[in-house]
């Protein structure tokens, strides 16, 4: 009797871990996933730092030549052009005029009249750049930097407001079922029937270009996945203990479905964010590929590849290789994350 009530007395005390601990714990030890983590909190704040104009605020200024190449980048002999020889052409009479037979002659006297009066600012354009410039000078590193920023809010921002609406409609469907299920299902498989990037392609050109028509544009096309997904979990939860004993107690529709069902399926929804997100920033990229994404005065890593082709032609690669960088470990890592967190939150794995 007295083992059974040390080990009850043991269970009693034991502190309770919720599945979100468990899943963090499972997190930590999962050392790709956790250092993914990392990397794409340093991407996020990345992102804040540009909205702010704290990172890469200044890369719409014009600091370098034309195409300035990388200052770790040596030139050799062979890459400097060498001159051609000069043709000799025949001489043509050079006629001359006197100021006074100048039509403009009285302007250019009184003109002449304010030279070197006010001093020139301007600062000279280097020839080098740590990373590189563009067409007109500007330094690859703020634009990546700035291009990062745009394309990771862009795809935050329409993850979420797509898995809101995702969310809504899946939870009414699932809840309610009957004619409501029937008529959402129409809708849904409305949705589902056409390509997503032909949705994509087809708001854009009617919305025109915008950080904030793109986030509308991507939210309106993408929420099917996380509606099935909300719609199945609501569908066999609904009848489960808790939800009986809510209702028991006079617990209203609303406060059922987002008081007492969401929460249980909440690490669901944080690992489909994960995946809107990634999928999104591939879909701004493409979208401003083509033309239809941000606007001209803004930057985005899709917007930078657009140029990459014609610089490629000329042999300016520093640029594509930039993005490339940066996509490459922020997509890496963000679906890195998205595995071990799928992992970590699973409730069969972490009841072991």
């Amino acid at each position: 009797m007295t083992t059974l009530q040390n080990t009850v007395g043991a269970v009693a005390e034991a502190p309770s871990r919720s599945l979100w601990k468990l899943g963090w714990q499972r997190l930590k030890r999962n050392k790709v996933g956790f250092i993914s983590l990392w990397i794409v909190l340093a991407y996020l704040l990345i992102s804040v730092g540009g909205w702010f104009n704290l990172v890469g605020g200044r890369w719409t200024d014009e600091v370098g030549v034309p195409y300035a190449p990388p200052s770790w980048m040596q030139e050799s002999p062979d890459d400097v052009l060498k001159p051609e020889p000069a043709v000799k052409a025949a001489a043509a009479p050079i006629v001359t005029m006197s100021r006074a037979e100048d039509p403009i002659g009285k302007e250019l006297n009184e003109a002449e009249k304010h030279v070197g009066e006010y001093a020139d600012h301007t600062p000279p354009r280097l020839e080098k750049l740590p990373f590189g410039g563009d067409l007109q000078g500007r330094d690859v590193i703020q634009k990546t930097l700035k291009g990062t920023s745009t394309s990771i809010f862009v795809g935050v921002f329409g993850a979420v407001f797509s898995l809101l609406i995702g969310c809504a409609l899946g939870a009414v469907s699932g809840y309610f079922g009957g004619k409501t299920d029937d008529f959402l299902n129409w809708f849904y498989s409305v949705f589902t029937s056409v390509p997503d990037m032909l949705l994509l392609l087809s708001f854009a050109a009617v919305s025109g270009r915008g950080i904030t028509t793109i986030i509308s544009v991507m939210a309106l096309t993408s929420w099917t996945g996380t509606y099935r997904l909300v719609r199945a979990e609501y569908l066999k939860l609904k009848g489960r203990e808790y939800v009986q004993a809510a209702d028991a107690i006079g617990a209203g529709s609303g406060r059922k479905m987002f008081i007492h069902i969401l929460p249980n399926i909440s690490h669901l929804l944080l690992v489909q964010f994960s995946l809107l997100t990634v999928a999104l920033i591939k879909y701004e990229a493409i979208l401003s590929f083509l033309g239809f994404g941000v606007g001209v005065r803004e930057v985005s890593l899709g917007s930078m590849l657009a140029e990459a082709p014609t610089e490629l032609i000329q042999g300016y690669w520093w640029q594509m290789l930039a993005v490339t960088i940066a996509m490459s470990v922020l997509v890496t890592a963000f679906s890195l994350l998205v595995d071990a967190l799928r992992d970590a939150l699973d409730p069969r794995a972490a009841a072991k």
